[in-house]
């Protein structure tokens, strides 16, 4: 796919499977909440959306020994479909690593990584600007019963790159809105499996949230991710293209299979 921006060098973004990304930015790779398991590894999350099925539900496409090779590891938060025990047995433990905060990365160092950082609003890596964005991991009502604790999104920049934003697990709400308007982000990848627990209102983005960021940002790529492959992720992606499609955005709209690489 061409640039979103002619005067801006494109972006490659490999859809791994869920949440887990490999951006090549900047002449730099970063691997992103990265999730190791095999195929039906550990148990559905309890009280969650057809929590029977074991997660994940899907095989790694991508061999761990291709996706470790890389320059730096940007994990969002802890929960284990981001952050697993066999992506932190895999990577090498001397890896540039990147949380979200002290308290993530000490739990991160105290599983042997020796580089772990913490992500801020001025973070940079080879000369690209990591920008650390909020993010809530569902409704207020939601977290009130069901603490999933914070997460964050980054905003990669480059004079000479488009400017990439990857939300996080956070649904449409005031910080994603600050992030577009601070930023003006040339793609934006969307957590959008709409994950439910019971009962509650979803903890990531759904369908009417994909139209929200894409009315406050019409120019931008969305790149959907964190679909079709943990027990609770309710959308499908073909459900996500009819939908799309007939509200007008299907064109601003990428839905990678995984394994897939876009450039945006």
């Amino acid at each position: 796919m061409a640039n979103t921006t002619m005067t801006k060098k494109p972006v490659q973004i490999t859809q791994v499977r869920n949440a887990t990304l490999v951006v090549e930015y900047a002449n730099t790779k970063f691997l992103i909440d990265p999730l190791f398991a095999a195929q039906g590894a550990f148990p559905g999350f309890a009280g969650s959306a057809s929590s029977q099925l074991a997660n994940p539900l899907v095989p790694l496409p991508i061999a761990q020994e291709q996706l470790i090779a890389v320059d730096a590891v940007i994990v969002t938060h802890l929960h284990e479909d981001h952050w697993d025990a066999a992506a932190s047995a895999a990577l090498p433990k001397d890896m540039p690593l990147f949380a979200q905060n002290e308290e993530d990365a000490d739990k991160i160092r105290n599983e042997g990584f020796t580089d772990v950082r913490v992500l801020t609003q001025q973070s940079q890596f080879n000369g690209i600007g990591l920008c650390k964005t909020g993010g809530q991991h569902g409704t207020d009502a939601t977290l009130d019963v069901i603490p999933l604790g914070e997460v964050c999104g980054v905003v990669f920049s480059h004079p000479q790159y488009a400017t990439l934003y990857i939300a996080g697990d956070t649904i449409w709400n005031d910080h994603v809105q600050t992030a577009i308007d601070s930023h003006q982000p040339d793609a934006i990848v969307l957590n959008i499996g709409n994950a439910v627990f019971m009962g509650y209102d979803p903890i990531i983005m759904g369908l009417e949230d994909a139209v929200a960021v894409h009315r406050a940002a019409p120019n931008a790529i969305l790149i959907a991710s964190h679909m079709e492959a943990i027990n609770h992720c309710i959308l499908s992606r073909q459900t996500l293209y009819d939908y799309a499609k007939a509200n007008g955005f299907d064109t601003r709209l990428l839905i990678p299979a995984d394994g897939e690489t876009v450039s945006v």
